[in-house]
């Protein structure tokens, strides 16, 4: 470590606080940075990585905070760090970069740069010492054979441009059963029916894939399909990934068994999965399902949640220089905290004295036995078993609490945070549970009180009361998203209101005059060397799925047919795709869903419309809107006052007469 901090000790993200001391002259993105590379014809070297990532740690360790490394560093490079995720439109091009070069990507993720920041060479982890002779031969090429490397990174930029571009149809395309079944069919393939997921590893949740698979299979509806939903997420629930006595997942499974996870926890994971298992037990009502929802939900507001109300991003996984320190039990020290019951709760979370993975006698908790079975074996009633796991779980982690913690990645990105109010405000509704809708509320009153630009933009970022980076797609998509879900859990039309006029603002700021897609970047915003769109669905969602969602379902809210046009344009530039790869654009799969299947526009009115909305959200319609209230200029509610409880269905433009009963309504339902 050197003594004196380099740049990056005025950051405000955790990660690049992480090498304020390197001896590596570490900058910032920024114009100071980019200026003086162009100044002194320097090669730029920018290091890409988040502060979660444990192969991001071992190269800090093993190159940046190594006096050798950084000479070679300083002398030739003017090195720039990055945090993927402040920034991702800087991660999204020397991503794809990397990914033309070597044929794929990861973090940490290092690409050498020309000082006009075009890519000429780059890959993801290195050790020291191929590290150092990269870094030389890069150098020497520059210093000697400048024109070599220009043309090289022309070339590669002209590719990153050209990569994954949208071609708009040409024809008008009525979307039907025929494209879901063509695009379902080769997927059900990649199915592991045993363990859930897919049959390979390491295992990622992908909670957007198992979202799409169970709207399917309920409207198609298809057996298949729906058998895999429910084993991966039994499997997922009582796997290692899951936080057994803490609540929360894990980012993945590095076996595919779901036993041993990569020990990170991120925000968005978790937004999601608290969404997926809602609407799952909406679904089914598995009781151990609505556990795993209030234990994340805990998890969330015990270690995730800012005094302001915002969520933090990321737990790391490594606490004390050992990943998974924190999370592991020896059957010595689990014993000794459940003393009289130790022995049955060993068998319940796998706990033996040998350990069940590769560290030697060390146990991830799971579960390997069903409940059922679990009380079958051991002769035990089911109410004595839950208040028995209960209790274990209250008090180991209560003694795991006075470990060392590992590190906390406390900024707030606006589309993370948009992600958990989403998904609280879901499940104040399936679980009927006002407490998360507060959460909910709170975070976005937040966001739209102090994270909104002057042109009424967002911000990305939040920190230390700052917010300093301009949004970016995502950041508008899923924060839209989210604010469509708050007016559906109570009604209040200025939800709906906000999310019109950030709808409005994207369509102005991030449009593609020859492109149905938006692009990612705003066009007031920093000129990188390619403006990209993002597409793919991926562990999140893509910014331009969510955000051709959002356009639909806003297009029915307000009766605006260019917005339900401009969703159905995307959805026909992608649909292609689509058919060749299910599973990269479940999100889009969705929309195609409800495009085939249809949206119920259910209309509540009257005086009681509380109840109402709580006995209709018992029961599981995945393709539909919900308005209510009166005096409301909403087209679907205009001119319907009424002191008597009277329920609309509406589809197509059409709506049924109206019913009085929850009962009624979803018998008229498609």
């Amino acid at each position: 470590m050197s003594a004196e901090p380099n740049d990056l000790i005025h950051a405000s993200s955790p990660y690049l606080l992480q090498h304020a001391y390197n001896p590596v002259q570490w900058h910032e993105w920024g114009p100071a940075a980019l200026a003086l590379a162009k100044a002194e014809n320097k090669l730029i070297l920018v290091s890409i990585g988040y502060s979660a990532c444990h192969w991001c740690h071992v190269m800090e360790h093993e190159s940046f905070e190594d006096f050798e490394v950084a000479e070679v560093m300083n002398k030739n490079f003017v090195c720039i760090k990055v945090d993927r995720e402040e920034r991702p439109d800087i991660d999204q091009i020397y991503m794809l970069a990397v990914q033309l070069m070597n044929g794929n990507g990861g973090w940490p993720l290092n690409a050498i740069c020309l000082p006009d920041q075009k890519p000429v060479y780059g890959g993801t982890y290195f050790r020291k010492n191929d590290w150092i002779s990269i870094l030389l031969n890069i150098a020497d090429l520059w210093k000697n054979e400048p024109e070599k490397a220009k043309n090289y990174a022309e070339r590669l930029s002209e590719g990153i441009q050209q990569a994954e571009k949208i071609i708009p149809s040409t024809t008008q395309i009525t979307f039907d059963q025929s494209h879901l079944t063509e695009m379902i069919e080769p997927w059900k393939r990649h199915f592991d029916i045993t363990e859930g997921g897919y049959n390979r590893s390491p295992k990622f949740p992908l909670p957007n894939n198992w979202s799409f698979l169970l709207r399917y299979s309920f409207l198609t509806p298809d057996e298949a399909s729906f058998t895999a939903v429910c084993t991966t997420l039994e499997a997922m629930a009582m796997g290692g990934i899951y936080d057994q006595i803490g609540g929360g997942f894990a980012r993945y499974s590095v076996d595919d068994k779901w036993h041993v996870p990569h020990f990170e926890k991120m925000l968005y994971d978790n937004a999601q999965l608290i969404d997926l298992y809602a609407e799952a037990y909406q679904c089914l009502k598995f009781e151990p399902f609505k556990q795993v929802i209030e234990e994340t939900i805990n998890w969330v507001y015990r270690e995730m949640t800012a005094e302001n109300g915002l969520f933090y991003s990321a737990l790391d996984a490594d606490s004390e220089g050992v990943e998974g320190k924190f999370y592991v039990w020896d059957k010595t020290a689990f014993d000794e905290v459940l003393g009289d019951d130790a022995v049955l709760m060993g068998d319940y979370f796998n706990v033996t004295a040998a350990g069940n993975w590769e560290e030697e006698e060390t146990n991830i908790l799971r579960r390997t036995i069903q409940d059922e079975d679990f009380i079958a074996k051991h002769s035990i009633d089911e109410e004595m078993l839950h208040q028995k796991v209960k209790s274990a779980k209250a008090k180991l982690l209560a003694e795991r609490s006075k470990r060392i913690r590992p590190g906390l990645d406390d900024k707030c990105l606006t589309a993370w945070n948009a992600m958990m109010i989403k998904a609280l405000a879901n499940a104040s509704l399936v679980l009927d549970e006002q407490s998360y809708y507060n959460s909910a509320k709170k975070a976005a009153e937040f966001i739209l009180h102090h994270l909104r630009a002057i042109d009424g933009g967002l911000y990305r970022n939040y920190k230390n009361g700052k917010a300093n980076i301009q949004g970016f797609l995502d950041d508008y998509a899923f924060i839209i998203d989210a604010l469509i879900a708050l007016y559906e859990a109570d009604f209040n039309e200025k939800w709906l209101v906000e999310a019109k006029k950030l709808t409005d603002h994207v369509l102005a700021n991030f449009n593609d005059p020859i492109n149905d897609m938006f692009f990612y970047t705003a066009s007031n915003g920093e000129e990188l060397i390619a403006r990209k769109h993002e597409v793919m669905d991926n562990v999140i969602a893509a910014s331009n799925s969510v955000m051709a969602q959002n356009l639909q379902k806003l297009g029915l809210f307000y009766d605006e047919e260019s917005y339900r046009e401009k969703a159905a344009a995307m959805l026909s530039s992608v649909l292609p795709r689509i058919k060749a790869y299910g599973s990269a654009y479940s999100n889009w799969c969705i929309q195609l869903l409800n495009e085939v299947h249809g949206i119920n526009e259910i209309a509540v009115v009257g005086n009681d419309i509380k109840s109402t909305k709580k006995d209709l959200s018992k029961f599981y319609i995945p393709n539909k809107i919900t308005l209510g209230g009166t005096k409301s200029e909403l087209p679907l509610l205009k001119d319907k006052e009424s002191e008597q409880t009277k329920i609309y269905i509406c589809r197509n433009k059409t709506c049924q007469l109206p019913v009085h009963t929850v009962a009624e309504a979803v018998k008229l339902l498609n």
